[in-house]
């Protein structure tokens, strides 16, 4: 059997219970309940007769009274020498004029240099922006791009089914994109004067031309012919070369940092 709470006791006894039908049918049949209502009530009741004191007209003065000593004496406030002397002082008033003046004259100042900058939005960014530095020919993280491309295609184009047409396609819209790259590649090559790459992207050029530009597309013969054509040339070789040559180069922090040249 469930016994009751005190709380449902102390309602039961203030008339708060929401359920008095039920707590008094519980008190009724379990003795340990009816035994700890009973002590609660006497409890209760003895509170209840417990009052506060008498209060007379005089007990927020005792109160005072008793606690006054212990309260710091209030006095007045001394005037602060900034405050008093700031309007007596002939000689900090003419100081505060002179701040004040000089802070108006700033503040006129750069409202001028900002009325200047938007009117002369031109003059002004040529003025503060500094001269960009020189373009680097060939940007060794797009040209590594380039090779990995490429040495894709080249092995793809080394091991195609020459029983096959199904890779025709695919094959010829990448050659004509890597195409499009190397021409850009060769043109910074030159500018840079690195015989061995310059060597390498024009054999790479003639191969992509020709897959690009095949009359009856990557057929069987077709792909043969360019077979031939890039072991002759040994055209995998330098661009597996070219890239080792990169990979080092982006190894070195410095060249890293700051986008570096092959």
């Amino acid at each position: 059997m469930m016994h009751l709470t005190d709380e449902e006791m102390i309602g039961q006894i203030y008339g708060e219970s929401e359920n008095t039908a039920a707590v008094d049918q519980h008190l009724a049949a379990c003795r340990a309940c009816a035994q700890n209502f009973a002590e609660l009530r006497r409890d209760l009741a003895a509170l209840d007769r417990a009052e506060a004191p008498a209060r007379d007209e005089r007990y927020g003065e005792q109160v005072w009274a008793s606690i006054a000593p212990s309260l710091p004496a209030y006095g007045q406030e001394r005037p602060r020498w900034w405050s008093a002397g700031w309007s007596m002082n002939p000689w900090l008033k003419g100081l505060g004029y002179a701040l004040a003046t000089a802070l108006l004259v700033s503040c006129a100042f750069y409202a001028g240099q900002v009325w200047d900058q938007h009117r002369h939005p031109g003059i002004t960014a040529v003025r503060q922006t500094p001269a960009p530095p020189p373009k680097q020919p060939i940007v060794v993280v797009v040209l590594d791009d380039h090779l990995d491309r490429s040495e894709r295609f080249l092995v793809e184009l080394k091991h195609a089914d020459l029983d096959s047409t199904a890779t025709d396609s695919p094959m010829r819209d990448e050659a004509r994109s890597l195409l499009a790259a190397n021409r850009v590649c060769r043109k910074d090559a030159a500018q840079a004067r690195d015989p061995e790459l310059t060597t390498a992207l024009d054999h790479l050029d003639g191969l992509l031309a020709e897959a690009a530009n095949e009359p009856g597309g990557l057929n069987a013969q077709n792909i043969a012919k360019l077979q031939d054509e890039m072991n002759a040339d040994g055209v995998l070789f330098e661009v597996r070369v070219l890239r080792s040559r990169i990979a080092h180069r982006k190894g070195t922090e410095d060249d890293a940092a700051k986008g570096g040249t092959i």
